[in-house]
């Protein structure tokens, strides 16, 4: 018998458990993370994602101090990665349900307002997230949540590719997001109207992958080969084979 099944085999049989995975997505400390970050959220809209707060959400969510620092060693980083894991998951499974030939514009557009969408219930809490991820020794960290979202988003509508479009379809949504996000968070309608026609003009203007993928292609098949160029300065012309 193998590790993952040895995991899998000695898992509790829970209602909830995930047992597509070796070890649950309904561990123990998961389950100690999101009732931390329930209360987290509730705190966080008055008084920020700042020591003071957490300790009175890990008081409300009835933690002790050592189940607080396993559910969130990072403490304010680990709950907010783990509140916008929440609304990825939310933002994969409406790409998912999306019916066969929808235009990947249109899933696009569904990617970004199901992930706001998600976090619109503590919107005051994602702008205090906003600025606390903002301070340059959580820069890093932003990156790499933002990024994630972009590359989950474009796995999920079934893009997989390796070379230089993985990187560049990633970046282009990621500013999307990033723009239709500040947008939102300045945006007190009732239905968030003004902030669907930002997104939906952000995607008209560049959201044109296969043209750009086209356009980019061409430009890299008369480029030089990197590596003969780096040969040639080195050391010197090689002969002809």
């Amino acid at each position: 018998m193998d590790q993952a099944t040895r995991l899998t085999y000695f898992m509790p049989m829970t209602p909830s458990a995930d047992l597509t995975h070796p070890i649950s997505r309904h561990d123990p400390v998961s389950a100690l993370r999101d009732r931390f970050l329930d209360a987290a959220l509730d705190e966080a809209g008055f008084s920020g994602w700042f020591p003071a707060s957490l300790d009175r959400a890990r008081l409300a969510a009835g933690l002790s101090e050592g189940e607080a620092m396993l559910a969130a060693p990072r403490g304010a980083i680990d709950l907010i990665d783990a509140w916008f894991d929440r609304a990825e998951r939310a933002m994969e499974r409406a790409i998912e349900a999306c019916e066969p030939g929808t235009k990947i514009r249109d899933k696009a557009r569904l990617a970004v307002r199901v992930r706001l969408e998600a976090l619109a219930t503590h919107k005051e809490s994602l702008r205090r997230a906003a600025i606390y991820l903002a301070m340059p020794n959580n820069a890093a960290d932003a990156l790499r949540i933002g990024w994630r979202a972009a590359d989950r988003a474009w796995t999920s509508m079934g893009d997989w590719s390796t070379d230089f479009n993985y990187y560049s379809k990633r970046t282009i949504l990621l500013g999307v997001h990033l723009a239709t996000l500040a947008f939102w968070l300045q945006d007190d309608s009732d239905d968030n109207a003004p902030t669907w026609a930002f997104l939906d003009r952000q995607l008209s203007g560049v959201m044109q992958f296969e043209k750009v993928k086209a356009q980019v292609n061409q430009l890299v098949d008369r480029l030089p080969d990197p590596l003969g160029l780096i040969t040639r300065l080195r050391y010197g012309p090689q002969p002809r084979p």
